[in-house]
């Protein structure tokens, strides 16, 4: 599919110091407890069938799974841009050009490192994400959209971040700066769609941590969306005692 123009990041709606600390830091606790609490499991490498596309392996494939969240993210806030359901308030006109802005900005950043010279075919020419599953017409189902897509991708990068190699350390910097930007974006859309739920026990546990999912539940939550293609993801042997489980069940 067509990629949509690089577009400037904006500066989102504050949402306060103390809020962004205490997302930044549910993020970043996130991230150890997911390096440090996986259970050992054997991952076995998918074969591939005429409409699954296999991921690539190691950090390359942690790469291709974040550029298709920000592929999908990118694509639904085009079109509520482009088209606003009738009832949105200024705020929200503002809220969701930014949500596009910074994926674009994502899925651009993610295209480059996966291959700098752009060379690269990531998905096949016909696979899209298809948005007829969600209501974007109205303000209501324009936010539930958002708030899905924005609480499964801040829910997914604590997962992968701790799954590459030391020699790709700056990758998963920039990276992490990704994460706190989508927390931050998740508690905006929620915080919109229903005051004053930014932090429900929906997306936040008992101990405050941020409720994190694996790419499996993630790539299964998004299959209808892609559909008749199938992705499929094989996680990077960074650590085999504690990392291989990851990709496969919710730990």
């Amino acid at each position: 599919m067509s990629d949509l123009s690089h577009l400037p990041a904006r500066r989102e709606p504050s949402l306060g110091r103390r809020l962004f600390l205490q997302l930044s830091a549910a993020s970043a606790a996130s991230v150890a407890l997911a390096a440090a609490g996986c259970s050992p499991s054997s991952t076995p490498t998918p074969a591939a069938a005429s409409n699954q596309i296999v991921l690539p392996q190691g950090n390359q494939g942690l790469l291709y799974y974040a550029y298709f969240l920000a592929l999908a993210q990118a694509t639904t806030y085009q079109k509520v841009v482009d088209a606003p359901p009738s009832d949105f308030t200024p705020v929200d006109r503002a809220v969701f050009d930014d949500l596009r802005d910074h994926a674009v900005v994502h899925r651009e950043t993610l295209k480059y490192l996966i291959d700098p010279t752009r060379a690269t075919v990531i998905f096949p020419a016909d696979f899209a994400f298809n948005l007829k599953s969600f209501t974007l017409t109205t303000r209501a189902g324009a936010l539930a959209a958002a708030q899905q897509l924005e609480d499964l991708v801040a829910s997914a990068y604590p997962v992968i971040l701790p799954l590459f190699s030391s020699t790709n350390i700056y990758k998963r910097t920039l990276l992490l700066k990704m994460s706190t930007v989508q927390a931050r974006h998740a508690a905006t859309v929620r915080d919109l769609l229903t005051p004053g739920g930014f932090a429900s026990s929906a997306v936040v546990d008992g101990n405050g941590q941020l409720i994190t999912q694996t790419p499996f539940v993630v790539l299964t939550a998004l299959a209808p969306f892609v559909a008749p293609y199938v992705l499929a993801f094989t996680c990077p042997d960074t650590n085999s005692s504690t990392d291989a489980g990851l990709c496969t069940a919710n730990g």
